[in-house]
């Protein structure tokens, strides 16, 4: 993991295609903005991971068939 000090208006360039800036910092807490391309998906990593669980139920459930006859 990199770990970089940043302070706020301050930002990080990840593959000249993401700016990840520091919006504000209040105590223990910093908001952060997310510059990124349409194509490239940007999420919190708890909504992330509710995605991969969605998605890998949704691959492993069974989809039932009926049939007409």
């Amino acid at each position: 993991m990199l770990v970089l000090s940043r302070k706020k208006n301050e930002s990080l360039v990840i593959d000249g295609k993401i700016v990840v800036t520091v919006v504000e910092i209040k105590g223990d807490k910093v908001r952060i903005g997310v510059t990124a391309p349409a194509e490239i998906p940007v999420h919190r990593s708890e909504v992330f991971e509710a995605i991969q669980r969605e998605q890998s139920q949704a691959s492993t459930t069974p989809v039932e068939t009926t049939s007409e006859g």
